[in-house]
């Protein structure tokens, strides 16, 4: 195995009884407005993926 696949993914205060409290100190995540564009684009990218599907299917 290479060396740095031997090494350790977490630290020691990511584990243990200490990551329960560190966990709960995180601020949650707040929903933000949607903006226009970004809603076209995700609409435009569902049209085409359908679009996609049905071609394929015929």
């Amino acid at each position: 195995m290479a060396e740095d696949a031997r090494e350790w993914q977490y630290d020691v205060d990511e584990v243990g009884d200490d990551a329960e409290e560190a966990a709960t100190d995180r601020t949650p995540i707040e929903p933000e407005s949607v903006d226009i564009e970004n809603a076209v684009f995700v609409a435009v990218g569902a049209l085409a993926t359908v679009l996609v599907f049905v071609v394929a299917t015929l």
